[in-house]
């Protein structure tokens, strides 16, 4: 008993500082449409004092494989052009494309993530090239976008990522 009480105290003592950052700290909400113009699932945003923590729960994506993720330009989600609406990666700075690129990575560019045999990703992303609002590299009003395909990190101008499975309004 003494050790459960223990671990509990522990516990409420590691989560009360991000509890109390999160509630403090700007917030934003994104919900996913996928494809067919069906909602697939949500992100929330913090802002950070050095970027933003993007949390995602996104489901209906390829079981089993990599998957591009990045901050589109537009916020403009429509289902019926493919979400090229959305237009082409957040690039405040003019930066190239990739992480592996010489010149690069521009705002946008995040790593790639990994859906399991569910179909459903739900991973933290945490990007330090933008902040949530306020000067050139916000991204309220920008899209979030995941791709049929991996990254390759330095294809330009978007990393031959593929098809746009998944799109959401930062708002």
């Amino acid at each position: 008993m003494k050790y459960l009480l223990t671990a509990a105290v522990v516990a409420a003592a590691i989560a009360a500082p991000s509890m109390a950052m999160s509630q403090n700290a700007p917030m934003a909400k994104a919900n996913f449409i996928g494809a067919d113009g069906k909602e697939t699932g949500t992100a929330e945003l913090t802002a950070t004092k050095s970027g933003v923590l993007i949390a995602l729960d996104v489901n209906g994506l390829p079981a089993g494989q990599w998957v591009a993720f990045h901050v589109h330009q537009t916020g403009t989600c429509d289902h019926t052009t493919g979400h090229e609406s959305a237009g082409g990666h957040f690039n405040p700075t003019g930066a190239e494309h990739g992480y592996l690129a010489e010149n690069g990575p521009h705002a946008g560019d995040m790593p790639n993530q990994y859906v399991p045999a569910d179909g459903t990703l739900k991973a933290h992303v945490f990007n330090t090239a933008v902040t949530l609002e306020g000067g050139d590299t916000a991204i309220k009003g920008k899209a979030l976008m995941i791709h049929a395909d991996p990254d390759d990190y330095s294809g330009q101008p978007s990393g031959n990522a593929g098809k746009r499975l998944a799109c959401a309004v930062i708002e």
